[in-house]
This record gives structure tokens, C-alpha cells and sequence, in this order.
């Protein structure tokens, strides 16, 4: 689409903008270009650059500056990644909070946002729907303590009142009895089954069981934070955005209502590495001015969740790009690694 001179000027364009955030004139491209041309054929090539929509004039300005269009053409074509050295990639690694697996969502955000200086966000992974175990610890006469394990080791607490008081062995009994006929089961495949088999158990124990599994099932249908954000007043200081305060408001709707942000990090799910949405790209986030970098991470070798860097459009790509490849890669490391090992949610009463 565009010759090799075309190109030149165009990515010289694009990164004396990123740089400086200004309007990018002839004579600063004749200067930083490394093309021999005159400030008239440098002139041409930009008014073909404008007809192509790849940079636009702001009207205060004889300069130019990339269109959303631009910088994708940019990104995809243009941009060198450099992969990060084992230095780098080292200081990463002890960066990330990976002794803490409760701690660790945030974690990732606030490194993205540290890292970046712009907004780290998360995708939390979704809660199953079903339960690995289930314990019933007693706190007083007819208060109890109902302790969920979910199969990824999630634990949820939940405290139930009764208007019988249980013994020790009774409580055991029950939960020997949930675990041993039910554990991994969908909640509504249990409650047809508690139906017909709990006529059989004495009925002080059927109703606490019956409880029980209320209680789990609204534990781990809760939905819990969907999306983690860290750094969003780092974007206060970019003068893109905190020009217009219409813009900083839709900014603002973004991440206090969440609900557009985790389908688009959910939707994202299925990429194959990285992803970027540039400008109104995506439908669900479509503010000119930002973009945002995005990637997958998993659980041995199952994606649960995405995390990337909210941003202005005008956002150096090559440093972005590669903080936001190897959180994703630590995270499904710290992930594939804890496997197994309980990480205690802060279940409500």
C-alpha cells in the first residue's frame, strides 16, 4: 500500500509524535527521517499520507499526527519489538508478588501500571461453579463456620446459623456425607439429588446440609471483582486525555463501572499472544484516544483470565508491548506453579 519512502516518513512521523506529543512538520522529518528529500516532495508524501487517512492536520497546527489508522498501520508493519534480556526479564520476575496467591491479581496490576506508567488492569479468573470439599467448624451453639474448597484451591468461608446446636461428629458426618456423594457436582444436579436421598438421613442433618449447599452455591456464584485496575490517575498527567473533561468522564465510566473493560479483556481470551486495540477499534472501549495491550494468561497450560496496559493512543508500542508478554508469562508460571495449593479468599458472612 504504501513505498518504502512513504514508510520512512510515516514511522519517523509516528515517533517523533510519540515522543513529544506535538504536530510532526516537513522540517522535522526532513531532519529525523534519515531520508535525503527536499521540505516540498516531504510535503507531497504527507498530503498522500492525509488522503490515505494515516495522519490528519489539527486545525491549530501546519504539522501532522498519526490517526488511530496510522498507528495500527504502524504497529503492524512498522514496529520492531526488541526482546527483553535476561537482566530485564530477571527484575521482572522479583517484582511480582508470586509468595502471596491471594495478593498476586493485584500484584500484576500494579506492575503493569509501574512499568508502564500508564493503567494496569486484570482479567480475575472466573470461580468454578463446584466444589472440591467442603468443612463445617463450629463457632458457637448454633453459629457455624462452613469452609468451600473450590477445585482450583480457591477457599471461601460462610457462616451459618442453626436453630439446633450440632455436635462435632454430627458436623463431621455431614460433611463426610456432601463430599463423599456430591463433591464436583453443579449445584442443581445436587439439589435434585438431596431431594429423594435425604429422606433417608435424620432430619436435623438434611436441613443443615440443605443449608450448606445454599450457602456454596451462593459463594461461588458471587461474582468477585472482575477486574483488577492499578495506575488510572497516571493518565491524569497525559495531556491527550486530561484536555477534555468530557473525555476524562467517559475515561472515569471506564474503569468505575468495569462491566466494558472485562468483556473486552474476556473477549480477549482466545488471542494468540498479545493483542492491541487501537483508538475505536474495539466497540466495547471505543475512545480515539486510548489503546489498549492485552494478553492471555493460564493455568497449567488453560487460559483463566487476560491482563494488559489501558493507555493513550500515543504510547511507545516497543516498551509496551513486551511488559505487558512477560506479566502474562510470570502470571501463568505463578499460576502453573500454585496449582494445588490453597489461596484463601476473604469470603463474606
Amino acid at each position: 500500500m504504501l513505498d518504502r519512502r512513504a514508510q520512512t516518513l510515516l514511522k519517523s512521523l509516528v515517533e517523533r509524535h510519540i515522543a513529544d506529543g506535538q504536530p510532526v512538520g516537513s522540517r522535522t522529518l526532513a531532519r529525523h527521517s534519515g531520508l535525503d528529500l527536499s521540505p516540498a516532495t516531504i510535503r507531497n508524501v504527507m498530503a498522500d499520507l492525509e488522503e490515505l487517512g494515516l495522519i490528519a492536520s489539527p486545525h491549530t497546527s501546519a504539522g501532522r499526527v498519526p490517526t488511530p489508522a496510522g498507528y495500527r498501520f504502524f504497529v503492524d508493519t512498522l514496529l520492531k519489538i526488541e526482546p527483553l534480556d535476561p537482566a530485564q526479564a530477571s527484575a521482572f520476575s522479583g517484582k511480582l508478588r508470586i509468595d502471596d496467591p491471594a495478593r498476586l491479581m493485584s500484584s500484576a496490576a500494579s506492575l503493569l501500571s509501574n512499568l508502564s506508567h500508564f493503567a494496569g488492569v486484570v482479567r480475575t479468573p472466573r470461580r468454578s461453579s463446584v466444589f472440591r470439599q467442603l468443612e463445617f467448624m463450629r463457632l458457637s451453639e448454633h453459629r457455624y463456620l462452613l469452609i468451600i474448597v473450590t477445585p482450583e484451591g480457591d477457599v471461601q468461608n460462610r457462616i451459618i446459623q442453626s436453630d439446633r446446636a450440632f455436635s462435632h461428629d454430627e458436623l463431621l458426618e455431614a460433611a463426610n456425607y456432601i463430599n463423599r456423594n456430591y463433591a464436583g457436582l453443579h449445584f442443581n444436579e445436587i439439589r435434585e439429588r438431596l431431594k429423594s436421598e435425604l429422606l433417608e438421613l435424620r432430619g436435623e442433618i438434611a436441613g443443615l446440609m440443605r443449608e450448606a449447599v445454599e450457602a456454596s452455591d451462593a459463594a461461588l456464584s458471587e461474582e468477585s471483582d472482575p477486574v483488577v485496575i492499578s495506575g488510572e490517575r497516571n493518565l491524569l498527567d497525559i495531556s491527550d486525555l486530561a484536555q477534555d473533561m468530557s473525555r476524562l468522564r467517559g475515561l472515569f465510566d471506564l474503569f468505575e463501572q468495569k462491566s466494558r473493560l472485562a468483556r473486552l479483556l474476556e473477549a480477549s481470551n482466545r488471542a494468540d499472544g498479545v493483542k492491541i486495540f487501537i483508538g475505536g477499534e474495539s466497540e466495547l472501549v471505543p475512545m480515539e484516544e486510548l489503546s489498549i495491550v492485552v494478553a492471555p494468561y493460564e493455568a497449567d497450560g488453560r487460559v483463566v483470565g487476560t491482563l494488559g496496559v489501558v493507555g493513550p493512543t500515543r504510547m511507545a508500542y516497543d516498551r509496551v508491548i513486551p511488559i505487558v508478554d512477560i506479566t502474562a508469562r510470570l502470571m501463568s508460571s505463578a499460576l502453573s506453579s500454585a496449582h494445588g495449593g490453597p489461596s484463601h479468599g476473604s469470603g463474606s458472612s
